[in-house]
């Protein structure tokens, strides 16, 4: 599937954003975050093709385990429209249930075994 440019929100419409990616694979991730938001995501993409266009100030960040992720939600709603990827941080993955026009059921998807990349050592 080609790279459209996708519009997007958060549920209550304070953050708004465009991004340029394919629906095509599309992934869940067993990670113990990702496997309790239930959220389908694009392939990664790199932070250019994402665009806020408004609302950044309306995001807070979770981050978790070794803080490299950094996972955006709205202030407002809780919903979680996109992260920053752990396994390359120069590279972002979109929540597709968050694009206009995207049946995100229709979509047929893979799972990655997030849940299987080594936790953060602890400090001593």
């Amino acid at each position: 599937m080609s790279a459209d440019v996708w519009k997007g929100a958060c549920h209550c419409g304070a953050v708004k954003f465009e991004v340029r990616a394919p629906l095509s694979p599309a992934f869940r991730c067993n990670c113990s975050l990702c496997r309790r938001k239930g959220v389908l995501m694009t392939q990664p993409v790199p932070v250019e093709d994402l665009n806020i266009v408004s609302g950044r100030d309306e995001l807070t960040l979770y981050q978790f385990n070794t803080h490299v992720a950094k996972h955006y939600f709205c202030k407002h709603c809780g919903i979680h429209p996109f992260h920053q990827t752990r396994m390359d941080p120069t590279r972002w993955r979109v929540n597709i249930s968050c694009l206009e026009g995207v049946d995100p059921y229709a979509i047929e998807y893979s799972v990655l075994n997030g849940a299987s990349l080594p936790l953060a050592e602890p400090s001593v």
